[in-house]
């Protein structure tokens, strides 16, 4: 009956949220009132805020009019262990968490909002309804900071866990060394006897078939056990070109969430809040103009802090809006000249000697279509701008013709050295 009052749900509510805020919800039935659990509190201020009239109404329409919909909040237990785990010393593998990377520092706005709720929902449920969970989006927009958030978060409410957070290039390299010293067996042990495996950056798997081979079962033997497994990439799974079919697949089992660039509001947000951790408060105009310039990620906004700093200690001059501008103009103009999805349609265009109009006008001879698509690529690729936007920038083309384009490049690059040569040439250019 319940399952009744989801698909009746759908008509309101999108697919992705009743997955990520009302299905992981329980349901108990008593007579003729039916209480949802919520795993915190998170949960439970979402549903309350924006669905429990739909699933109210859902509730009335299956069951009937007389019965009723209460929000309670659910205490997670802990599990308990089982015979069937490896009986080989836990203790010995280290969690490799950041303990300065927590939730409560983490800062929040409109790119992330989705990806922090279903870490907080991971990190806090023994037994996530999404799992694994896997977030993506480009460099430095936070990823890892909730990865380590949600292992920290994991051990400060449950100090028995074993937690352990990897780059996908230390699993690699301890892979190489296990082969070649013949202990494969201790290698599978030690990843299979975690309770939470954290994956950094597994588009570093890409092309490495018997690393992927190895992730791939035991991956499978956690998420059997009921284990969690969070994984980042730097791009949507099934655009890694170099990944095993049914490794793409596997991971697209429970939740993906893309991480955007944070909006101005959240970059202001978070330039106050670094630069309180770095020690040195700025003024709210030095915040509000260096988001203003950099609108990529947030490892810029830090670099940009700690270039303020240093220039402040070693001049013994104050952080103004004026000192600012004039120690930042060089990190400003790169940053301007990168960034520019008309400089990178015009260097396209001039690379392949074609005229600008011709790269943003309708023409589908190939000598167009292909520089026009791999100038949409280079877009997605180097700029902050979504699909819509850069189809906007591309003479009003649709979202979809775009992610047409950045799919098709994606895929030729892995088969035209070519292709590959021109793109590089041409992000030369643009960084010269």
């Amino acid at each position: 009956m319940w399952e009744h009052c989801l698909k009746r749900l759908e008509a309101e509510i999108p697919k992705s949220d009743i997955l990520l805020w009302v299905r992981p919800l329980e349901v108990s039935i008593n007579q003729q009132k039916i209480t949802l659990l919520a795993a915190n509190d998170v949960v439970l201020d979402k549903v309350k805020d924006h669905y429990l009239t739909s699933i109210d109404a859902a509730i009335k329409e299956v069951f009937g009019a007389a019965f009723s919909a209460q929000l309670s909040l659910q205490k997670t237990q802990s599990e308990t262990t089982t015979d069937n785990e490896p009986d080989h010393p836990r203790a010995s593998i280290p969690s490799n968490l950041d303990t300065r990377f927590v939730f409560d520092n983490f800062i929040e706005g409109r790119s992330n909002t989705i990806a922090l709720a279903a870490a907080l929902q991971t990190a806090q449920t023994s037994n996530p309804e999404y799992n694994p969970l896997l977030l993506y989006g480009s460099t430095g927009l936070g990823k890892t900071h909730l990865m380590h958030a949600i292992g920290n978060e994991i051990l400060k409410n449950n100090s028995d866990e074993v937690v352990c957070y990897l780059h996908s290039e230390v699993y690699v390299n301890e892979m190489v060394k296990a082969i070649q010293q013949k202990s494969m067996e201790s290698f599978k042990q030690k990843y299979r006897s975690v309770t939470t495996l954290l994956i950094d950056d597994i588009q570093f798997f890409a092309r490495k078939e018997r690393t992927q081979e190895e992730f791939f079962h035991t991956f499978n033997y956690l998420l059997e056990g009921q284990k969690r497994v969070i994984i980042t990439c730097d791009r949507y799974p099934k655009e890694v070109t170099g990944l095993e079919s049914r490794l793409k697949s596997r991971l697209g089992w429970g939740i993906v969430v893309p991480i955007d660039p944070p909006d101005y509001e959240t970059r202001v947000a978070i330039l106050k809040e670094k630069a309180l951790q770095f020690g040195f408060p700025v003024p709210d105009e030095v915040a509000f103009y260096i988001a203003k310039q950099l609108n990529s990620n947030i490892r810029e906004l830090e670099g940009a802090l700690s270039t303020l700093k240093a220039n402040a200690f070693f001049t013994g001059k104050s952080i103004d809006l004026e000192y600012t501008k004039q120690t930042l103009k060089e990190l400003f103009k790169v940053n301007n000249q990168i960034v520019s999805v008309e400089n990178i349609q015009k260097t396209t265009a001039q690379y392949y000697n074609v005229k600008l109009s011709e790269l943003l006008g309708k023409s589908r001879k190939r000598s167009i279509v292909r520089p026009r698509q791999l100038a949409m690529f280079l877009a997605k690729d180097l700029t902050n701008k979504s699909y819509p936007e850069i189809g906007e920038l591309f003479g009003g083309r649709d979202h979809t013709t775009v992610l047409h384009a950045y799919r098709k490049v994606t895929d030729l690059l892995s088969e035209n050295s070519d292709l590959d040569e021109d793109r590089q040439k041409i992000v030369n250019k643009l960084t010269e």
